[in-house]
């Protein structure tokens, strides 16, 4: 297939084809952070459905932190393989990896939350 098909354009139309064994390697990082949001939406919604001894209202907003980063970890791991993806096209550094503050502030958050809602309730 023609770099002017391929999408994001940004990406393909930049630099050489890689040894396809770096490509898949991206390929694999990326579908592991799908996997890990897929974990903290499940956790979310567990946290909320199932009627466990924490206290309502931090139990809700451990749901919704765990939610919301689930939410934007496939956003964030989709940029993050872009950019990964053009620097192994351009043979430059690989990018400084981007979301991992955002999955350990979150985790930490929600893990706060319902530790403090468990001795709440």
């Amino acid at each position: 297939m023609s770099d002017e098909r391929r999408f994001p354009r940004w990406v393909y139309g930049t630099g050489t084809d890689p040894d396809a064994r770096f490509s898949l390697a991206n390929e694999r990082t990326f579908l592991a952070w799908i996997r890990t949001s897929l974990a903290l939406l499940a956790g979310g919604v567990a946290l909320e459905a199932l009627n466990l001894p924490v206290q309502p209202d931090l139990r809700f907003a451990a749901a919704l932190v765990l939610v919301t980063i689930g939410v934007l970890a496939p956003v964030l791991a989709w940029i993050s393989w872009a950019r990964g993806e053009r620097a192994i096209r351009q043979s430059s550094a690989l990018p400084a990896p981007s979301a991992f503050g955002l999955l350990v502030v979150g985790v930490c958050v929600a893990g706060g939350l319902v530790l403090v809602g468990l001795i709440a309730a």
